[in-house]
C-alpha cells in the first residue's frame, strides 16, 4: 500500500502554486503526495483547468498513478515514476497561462533520463502570471546561475478569453544543479522592453504603454529603448496589448515586469504600471523581482551546496514556496535582513539525476 506525504493545500498563498511545487518535487524525489483542501479559500475551489493540465502533463512524464485528478477536485493523490524524456503535450483549452504550466513541468523535464520537448498550448500573455516574455528572458538568466538552461519559442499568441497560443520548449537534462550565489546586483547596464498590440487595436497604443513606461523608469535610466509594434494576424489573430520590461545588471542578473491592457484602460496607465514596478525592483536593490523569487524556491532545494539570493520584502508565495520544499525535500531555508533586502538561504539536497545512463 503506498504510503503518501500529506500536504495542506489550503496553507499560506494557498493557490495553484502549491500545487505546482508539490507536484514538481514529488515527482523528482519520488515522493507520493496527497494533496487536500485544494484552493479551498477560492470563490471556486478545486483544480481548475490550467492545474489539471499541468498535473497531468508531469503525471505523463513520470507514468504517475494519480487518484481526484479532475475540474473541481479539491484531494489528489500522485504517485510518480520515472520521470522519462520525449515528447509532451499539454493543452489548458482556455486562455490558462503556459507559464505556469512550464514552471511545474520544467524542473522535472531537467531531471529526466533523456532530452524533452514540451508543446504547450493556452494562454501566451495572461493576467496573474508571468508572461512567456517573462520566462524565455528573465526567468531563463536566474536559470543559469544553477547551471541549468531551456529553449522557448512562441509559435502563436493565445490571449484571454480565447487562449490558443502554442509554445515549445527544449530542454536537455543535468545531471545535478549547482549551488546559486545571486548576491551581487552590480549597475543598470540597459532597460528595455516590448510594447505590443494585436487584432484589430491601433499601433498607438503601443507607443502609448511606451510613453507611459519610460515616465517612471526616467528617474533610474536615463536611455530607456522600448520596441513598439503590432503582431502579425498570422501569429496573433485576437484582440490584445500588452508591454513588457527588462532591466539588465552588470552582474548578468536581470529583472523584469510587464502589464497587459483591458477594454477601456488608459494605455499610458498600463505602461505606467509596468514601469512602476520595475523602477521599484531596481530601486530595492534585489538581485531577483518579486515573479522569479519564488520560482528559484524549488531548484535551490535541490541544489549541490549553498544558494544565496538577495531579494526584496519576501512574497507570500516565496513564503508557500519554502514551506511546501522543507516540507518534501526535508531541507531548511533561512532569511537574514540585509538593509532593505533580504537574503535567502539554502543548502540543497545535492540531488543527483540518476535518471540519466552513466557517463
Amino acid at each position: 500500500m503506498t504510503e503518501y506525504l500529506d500536504i495542506d493545500g489550503s496553507v499560506l498563498e494557498g493557490g495553484g502554486q502549491i500545487l505546482r511545487i508539490s507536484i514538481s518535487l514529488s515527482a523528482i524525489l519520488g515522493v507520493p503526495v496527497r494533496v487536500t483542501n485544494i484552493r479551498a479559500g477560492r470563490s471556486k475551489p478545486g483544480l481548475a483547468a490550467q492545474h489539471l493540465k499541468g498535473i497531468q502533463l508531469v503525471g505523463d512524464m513520470c507514468q504517475a498513478k494519480m487518484r481526484g485528478v479532475n475540474i473541481g477536485s479539491t484531494e489528489i493523490e500522485f504517485s510518480p515514476g520515472k520521470i522519462r524524456g520525449g515528447d509532451y503535450v499539454a493543452d489548458t483549452h482556455t486562455a490558462g497561462s503556459i507559464s505556469l504550466l512550464l514552471q511545474v513541468a520544467l524542473p522535472c523535464a531537467l531531471v529526466a533520463d533523456g532530452p524533452v520537448t514540451l508543446q504547450l498550448r493556452g494562454g501566451t500573455n495572461a493576467d496573474m502570471a508571468p508572461q512567456v516574455d517573462y520566462m524565455a528572458r528573465v526567468f531563463r538568466a536566474q536559470l543559469h546561475a544553477f547551471g541549468a538552461d531551456f529553449a522557448l519559442r512562441v509559435h502563436r499568441r493565445g490571449y484571454f478569453p480565447k487562449g490558443g497560443g502554442h509554445v515549445s520548449a527544449e530542454v536537455s537534462p543535468v545531471r545535478s544543479l549547482r549551488g546559486a550565489c545571486v548576491t551581487q546586483r552590480g549597475d543598470v547596464t540597459a532597460v528595455c522592453g516590448d510594447s505590443f498590440v494585436a487584432g484589430v487595436l491601433p499601433l498607438k497604443l503601443a507607443h502609448e504603454m511606451a510613453e507611459g513606461a519610460k515616465s517612471e523608469l526616467k528617474s533610474v535610466f536615463n536611455n530607456v529603448n522600448i520596441n513598439c509594434y503590432k503582431e502579425d494576424r498570422t501569429m496573433a489573430p485576437d484582440n490584445c496589448s500588452g508591454i513588457n520590461l527588462w532591466c539588465s545588471l552588470s552582474s548578468g542578473c536581470e529583472l523584469g515586469a510587464g502589464a497587459l491592457g483591458r477594454r477601456g484602460a488608459d494605455a499610458r496607465g498600463v505602461g505606467r504600471t509596468a514601469g512602476a514596478e520595475l523602477r521599484r525592483a531596481i530601486e530595492s536593490g534585489a538581485c531577483l523581482d518579486q515573479h522569479a523569487q519564488d520560482q528559484v524556491i524549488l531548484y535551490m532545494a535541490l541544489a549541490e551546496g549553498k544558494s544565496r539570493v538577495r531579494v526584496g520584502e519576501i512574497t507570500l508565495h516565496t513564503k508557500t514556496a519554502m514551506h511546501i520544499a522543507e516540507l518534501i525535500a526535508k531541507i531548511k531555508f533561512e532569511v537574514q535582513p540585509d538593509g532593505d533586502q533580504n537574503i535567502i538561504e539554502c543548502t540543497g539536497l545535492g540531488f543527483t539525476n540518476r535518471n540519466l545512463p552513466p557517463e
